[in-house]
Order: C-alpha cells, then structure tokens, then sequence
C-alpha cells in the first residue's frame, strides 16, 4: 500500500511538472515599442578633433628619397604615404622592394632603394670573399656551399698529405668529394 501512495504522488508530481512545462511554453503575444529616431544609431563623422589630434605617428624614411628624416603622418597612413611625405624617391631609386600599401606603425623606419636588412641571427649564403683551397682555413672551409666540418677536415689532411692542390681534378681525391660538376 505504501508503495501505491509513493507511486501515485510521482505521477502526481510529473503530472504538475508536465502541465508546467506545457504552460510555460506556449507562445505569448509580444508588443513591439515604436521606432523613434533617437533609438536609430549614426555613423560616427571621426574622433573628435582632441583624439584625432593625438592619432599620429612618427616615422624615419630613410635612403633614396628627396627629403629624408622624420615625418609625422596621420593614423592608418600607408608606406606610399611616407614616401609623398619625403618628396618622394629620387631618380633611378629602386622602390619594387617596398609594399606601397602596407599601413605604417609608429616608430618604424621605410629604407627606399636599399636592400631589405637580413632577419637578426642570418647571413647571406655563401663566402662573402674567395676562399683558397690552398691556404683555408677549417672555418673558411665551412662557408663553402656544401661543405661542413667533416669534409673541411678531410679536405685539410689532404692538403697536408699532398701538400696543396695542384689542379682542380685533385679534389676528386678527397674523401667525400664526387666527380666536380661542369660548368660550360
């Protein structure tokens, strides 16, 4: 008997729960407020003149350009913009390297007609100068393409083996070294 008077209040409860839910969720009338003009929002014409006053930035443009120095350009200008700011680049300056469309950020420098700087920690590839297999070095040997510690070591027993090199063929003598390529 218990277990029928537990058993009908669940239902009861699930019952109420139900009709609760159904009654909730029903869909309501909503009245919809008038439209009034001041609740319509306006474009903004700009920030006001004290802000726009203090949105400036200052760049260094450098290199081949007529007036070179610092220029105080507007916020959201562009490298095309620092360029006309600088009178422009001279005659024959080479400026395919710039991004005339890249917006400008304070306090950077615009280098016209110049080689763009390698990234910090990088060299160019290669020897800057000539190195003699005759009187190298095992680091001078290294800045070769293609050359790394082992085979500039074995390019050194060689050449204290034999006593230099007399023609280029007798590099295909060293150990790790192939057949050079021709170069017609």
């Amino acid at each position: 008997m218990k277990t029928v008077a537990a058993l009908g209040v669940v239902l009861l409860a699930a019952a109420g729960f139900a009709v609760h839910h159904f009654w909730t969720g029903r869909p309501h009338t909503v009245a919809v407020p008038p439209a009034t003009r001041a609740a319509v929002p306006r474009p903004s014409p700009g920030p006001p003149p004290a802000v726009a006053a203090k949105a400036r930035l200052v760049v260094d443009i450098a290199g081949k350009v007529r007036n070179p120095g610092l220029r105080k350009l507007p916020s959201g200008s562009r490298v095309a913009d620092a360029l006309r700011a600088a009178g422009g680049a001279v005659p024959g300056a080479d400026t395919s390297a710039l991004n005339l469309a890249r917006l400008l950020a304070d306090g950077e420098q615009i280098l016209v007609g110049a080689p763009a700087p390698l990234p910090s920690g990088t060299s160019p590839s290669g020897p800057s100068a000539p190195v003699s297999l005759g009187t190298a070095t095992l680091d001078q040997l290294e800045t070769l393409p293609g050359v790394g510690p082992v085979l500039a070591q074995h390019i050194l027993d060689y050449r204290a083996r034999h006593g230099g090199f007399a023609s280029i063929d007798q590099l295909n003598d060293v150990t790790g070294i192939g057949d050079p390529i021709s170069i017609a």
